[in-house]
């Protein structure tokens, strides 16, 4: 099976089971899980922070990182179509009592430094939520923003006494394809969400980094939000043989995927709208969506052509390179 819809849907390599198995154990609860320990360690020091915490999903990291920087009444400013406003089920407000203030994006995937000033409420004043925080993303639709656009931006939350919050869910993939270490990606934020279970292939995972001090706070929300895992080892096992292997990897998934661009821009009835990193949108023909998607899954080629809509396909650690070949073919064929 090729499997296109999402680099989430990987295995764990035999070696990653192994790594599992052979875990050593605690009760992270407790706070004596080693493994646990070590990935924690591990992920602040390569992020350049003082301290990382476990989290059993991504928008679990993003969520306590977020209430650990605001409280009740608070709001953070946040990209219309970013993740931790449009796909955490709302969460930030259900659970945090956090307003979010959505913003425009930019062609780029940008929040223009205007657009977040006309944003910002004016603190003191009792009509209006108090915003205390700015969440960025790094990569959107797998296109890097821009650093000196991050650097700016930050610079400007901080001359507003705002935090600063990155939902990293592909940050590795942002720093290999930037030729920059995870530090860099990291350092203008004082907190980042660094997520294992996308293109690194652990089955699950994610570690928030930054001070010490937020990292407390952010432990007594996790506890409450029910991220207290027992012998979570086992799962953080996954996540340090993914940093120590499946990193520099990611290249591969960079290739294949410009590689699947350049085929299908040879195919009648096929517009590549842009491949960045490991992700290429297309265009298909809308009357040919539902027919297409049908015969590439009896192929055991997993996709959804979307009529009136960009498609997404995504590359990871269980597409090849011989298997982008065969995506052509099977597409050129069925659309001939």
């Amino acid at each position: 099976m090729i499997d296109l819809r999402s680099d989430t849907v990987t295995r764990p390599t035999p070696a990653m089971l192994q790594a599992m198995i052979s875990a050593p154990l605690g009760d992270d609860v407790m706070g004596d899980d080693p493994t646990v320990i070590r990935l924690q360690a591990a992920v602040a020091e390569r992020a350049g922070k003082e301290a990382g915490l476990f989290f059993p999903s991504g928008t679990q990291s993003n969520l306590a990182g977020l209430m650990a920087h605001c409280a009740r009444g608070d709001e953070y400013l946040v990209g219309q179509l970013a993740h931790t406003y449009k796909y955490e089920g709302g969460g930030a407000a259900v659970l945090g009592s956090i307003q979010p203030q959505p913003i425009e994006h930019a062609p780029d995937g940008s929040l223009p430094l205007e657009k977040l000033a006309a944003a910002v409420k004016p603190q003191g004043d009792p009509h209006f939520a108090r915003t205390r925080l700015l969440a960025l993303e790094n990569t959107f639709h797998g296109k890097l923003i821009p650093a000196a656009y991050i650097q700016a931006a930050t610079d400007w939350a901080r001359q507003q006494g705002l935090a600063t919050h990155l939902d990293g869910a592909r940050v590795f993939n942002a720093a290999v394809a930037s030729g920059k270490p995870l530090a860099d990606m990291c350092q203008p934020f004082d907190s980042v969400s660094i997520c294992f279970s996308k293109g690194l292939g652990a089955p699950v995972g994610s570690v928030l980094v930054g001070s010490q001090e937020l990292i407390g706070r952010a432990h007594r929300w996790r506890k409450m939000l029910g991220g207290g895992l027992r012998q979570a080892g086992v799962l953080a096992a996954a996540c340090l043989y993914a940093l120590d292997h499946h990193v520099e990897r990611l290249a591969e998934d960079h290739e294949n995927a410009r590689a699947l661009a350049e085929g299908l821009r040879g195919i009648a009835g096929v517009k590549v709208l842009s491949q960045d990193t490991n992700m290429l949108f297309v265009e298909f023909e809308p009357a040919r969506c539902d027919s297409l998607t049908a015969a590439l899954g009896e192929e055991g080629i997993l996709m959804r052509a979307v009529y009136g809509g960009p498609t997404r396909l995504v590359t990871h650690l269980d597409i090849s390179a011989d298997d982008v070949q065969r995506i052509v073919q099977a597409v050129a064929r069925h659309l001939a």
